[in-house]
């Protein structure tokens, strides 16, 4: 299976603003740079979307919130395995003392 060809941020803006700024169509724009119209069209919509300046952070850029999210679940993820550890030695040295 073919691995997905990756864009970089540069790229996306640059075809974004082909059909924005210069007036192109979505499928004049995907002809020059050889890729579909249906990926120039979701560009354009996630561009316009975005009103913080985060259009397309890629995978590991995440924004404040999703980092401590993330942050969080993982802190849960490990407060948890602790509480079952701790829960099955209570049991295992409740059973040698008796």
């Amino acid at each position: 299976m073919a691995e997905r060809k990756r864009y970089t941020k540069e790229f996306k803006l640059d075809a974004v603003s082909l059909v924005l700024d210069q007036g192109h169509t979505r499928s004049e724009v995907a002809k020059m740079l050889e890729v579909s119209a249906q990926l120039i069209g979701r560009w354009v919509k996630e561009h316009q979307q975005d009103d913080d300046g985060q259009a397309f952070r890629g995978n590991g850029k995440l924004t404040a919130e999703q980092s401590e999210i993330r942050r969080l679940k993982e802190q849960v993820k490990r407060l948890e395995m602790e509480k079952r550890i701790l829960k099955e030695a209570t049991v295992f040295f409740a059973k040698e003392t008796t």
